[in-house]
């Protein structure tokens, strides 16, 4: 499961994947960014969009500890697929009704798919490579993958 490729670009990947979704996890657990911290977003994952608790939290420790886990290299196929999961299940329950394209100009009522498009194809090139060069994986991996 650690065992990852000796090149760059999965590092590029996961590490890219996880500083961009590391402010997400802010957001919902120190409330930074705009964000409403871990009790509010709770509230509206259960409350407002009837998730069970359980996938609320799932999805907060992907954001957060998931994207912390990214930048590191540790378990990073697994923080990669947690990651992923949040990212298919935000397009199948919201964003797939907006279209392609990013609300850049205010006029649509929501955000469209590009971005987990493009988040996902990253989450592909980790969950198949490992986490490369300058990953915890690798240095924790058996001395002959390196």
């Amino acid at each position: 499961m650690i065992r990852t490729d000796a090149t760059w670009t999965p590092a590029v990947a996961r590490i890219a994947l996880g500083v961009v979704m590391l402010p997400h996890g802010l957001q919902k657990t120190a409330g930074w960014f705009g964000g409403y911290g871990f009790t509010n977003t709770m509230h509206w994952f259960t409350d407002s969009m009837h998730v069970p608790w359980i996938f609320g939290f799932a999805a907060i420790v992907a954001e957060s500890l998931g994207a912390i886990a990214l930048i590191a290299g540790f378990a990073t196929r697994l923080a990669a697929l947690g990651v992923g999961a949040v990212f298919v299940t935000a397009v199948a329950m919201i964003h797939h009704q907006f279209g392609f394209f990013m609300n850049w100009e205010g006029s649509q009522s929501g955000e469209g798919v590009e971005y987990f498009i493009l988040g996902l194809t990253l989450v592909t090139i980790v969950l198949i490579h490992g986490g490369g060069r300058l990953s915890l994986d690798r240095a924790l991996s058996s001395p002959r993958a390196r």
